[in-house]
């Protein structure tokens, strides 16, 4: 390995999914680690595969499915977890099992209740279990930025001893600052004896948000390894983002002089995969993704750009991914032009999967004067969701300030069953929702309605984003249609979906490095 080449380490799949509602099943995650392996990503975390049978399969097939990148499973310190991470990612051509202990005097008294000495032991023992299985062992020290710094270098000397080959120090909640970690990443560089044994690797949560900036400071500092998620996906604030961190080492190449196997030209392809399949719509503002991240409004800036890019753009729309295109779509565009453009926005469909889009793009092209590329991607968005055991089949609201009670009719299929129902509510908003309740299950509570046009324009698609809650289960779900209430039916489904996945799954207590 290279002394400037820096390994991208992508956890979308695994702590991107602890996001909540974010949830994925098997072929979603298929789908992302397929992406994620094309755009060259080194490390694809599949999961957590102790957590539930469902993350287990979904380890195991995208073991299956990956050729080139490293697939990891996240366990911890006990032979449990090795023993089923070790079994989900057999399949693997190139497995790592990733296994970690808290080590802060925080979390080892009041979670762990052990003192240094039975988790220094815990470390050696956990870490010389994992080698019988795999020689690519990654051990963590969770909290590791809040960690006394004598015991962490005692730590990571034991580890690499006992046959760890990368040490990952993650700032577990967010709290360091980039001068404090440059600082701490370079101390284990300067005082653990056999640190050149292993890659030192960092993970980075966004509660300040700092979590690029951090993890740019370790880079700086020694660190060879990134741990980031695609958007920024992840726990509360969420993660370093990984389209940030690799176009900042590839846009600031004369300051920060390292390099990455990422295929850049795939980055808007993969967040608006990652963004679909989850429901985490992204911000217009966010760096380097998001929709307002190469556009300019102020007059100054558009005559700057007009004269020559750099005057605006620190980088190229291209070398994202972003293609602009002049090939306008419409009600006259054919079958061969629709499957042009699809590939042109990163989808790749199969030839039923083709003929369902492409009659609905021709439906809404009867609708709108314009088709826009947001509007084709809101589209075919829903292609993508596979397995859903609820499906949306029509809607019928009265509504309006004459009629004395607003109602809404709802046909769906259940597990292949068509269903229907007709309810009334406090606007055509709720009784769609109840109708839909009132045909499935009403055990979970609405606790966000979003909506938001697509594009430009009175014909523009409303894409509705839901967010539903039950017991400690968060789901968000997304729908996209001219007419805003069956976006919001489709939304509510799409959300519904995800609640029936989620219910199956039961994650272990205490997993946040």
């Amino acid at each position: 390995m290279a002394k400037d080449e820096v390994v991208v380490f992508d956890t979308t799949l695994r702590d991107g999914e602890q996001s909540p509602g974010a949830s994925m099943n098997k072929e979603e995650k298929v789908k992302i680690a397929t992406l994620l392996e094309q755009m060259k990503v080194d490390v694809i975390e599949a999961g957590f595969a102790i957590a539930s049978r469902g993350d287990f399969d979904a380890v195991r097939a995208v073991a299956g499915v990956v050729d080139n990148s490293i697939v990891a499973s996240l366990a911890r310190a006990s032979k449990g977890d090795i023993e089923t991470a070790a079994e989900a990612i057999k399949p693997a051509r190139r497995g790592r099992i990733h296994t970690f202990i808290a080590t802060s005097p925080l979390h080892m008294k009041f979670k762990l209740k052990m003192d240094q000495a039975e988790v220094y032991d815990a470390i050696n023992e956990s870490v010389k279990f994992a080698r019988k299985f795999v020689d690519d062992v990654e051990w963590s020290a969770e909290d590791g930025t809040r960690t006394d710094l004598d015991f962490l270098c005692r730590c990571v000397e034991a580890a690499i001893n006992s046959g760890a080959t990368t040490i990952n120090i993650p700032d577990t909640v967010g709290y360091t600052i980039p001068r404090e970690y440059h600082d701490r990443i370079a101390h284990l560089m300067n005082n653990v004896p056999n640190i050149d044994k292993a890659i030192l690797s960092v993970h980075c949560h966004n509660d300040l948000g700092l979590a690029v900036a951090n993890s740019l400071a370790a880079v700086e500092a020694g660190a060879r390894q990134v741990e980031c998620t695609v958007n920024g996906l992840g726990e509360r604030a969420g993660n370093a983002a990984m389209e940030e961190i690799v176009m900042a080492l590839n846009t600031r190449n004369d300051f920060l002089p390292y390099k990455t196997s990422v295929d850049t030209k795939m980055i808007t392809q993969a967040s608006n995969l990652v963004s679909t399949i989850t429901g985490f719509a992204v911000q217009p503002n966010k760096a380097i993704v998001g929709a307002n991240a190469f556009a300019h409004e102020s007059g100054i800036h558009q005559d700057g750009v007009l004269k020559h890019s750099a005057t605006y753009e620190i980088m190229s729309p291209e070398s994202v991914g972003l293609k602009k295109s002049n090939l306008v779509m419409g009600k006259h565009s054919g079958r061969h032009a629709f499957s042009k453009k699809l590939k042109e926005l990163g989808y790749d469909f199969g030839q039923n999967a083709m003929n369902d889009a492409f009659q609905r793009f021709k439906d809404l092209a009867d609708k709108k004067k314009e088709i826009y590329d947001e509007d084709i991607r809101a589209l075919v968005d829903e292609e993508i969701r596979v397995n859903d055991r609820i499906k949306f089949i029509s809607l019928q609201v009265v509504c309006g300030s004459k009629v004395s009670k607003q109602t809404a009719e709802i046909e769906l299929s259940f597990d292949g069953k068509v269903l229907c129902k007709n309810a009334s509510g406090d606007g055509p908003v709720d009784a769609t929702f109840n109708a839909i309740k009132d045909l499935t299950f009403d055990t979970q509570h609405l606790d966000l309605y979003q909506v938001n046009a697509v594009t430009k324009g009175t014909d523009a698609q409303a894409e509705v984003t839901v967010k539903l809650k039950e017991g400690g289960k968060t789901v968000m779900g997304q729908g996209a249609d001219t007419d805003t209430l069956v976006a919001s039916a489709k939304a509510y489904i799409n959300a519904l979906n995800k609640l029936l996945v989620k219910r199956e799954k039961k994650a272990p207590e205490a997993v946040a490095v």
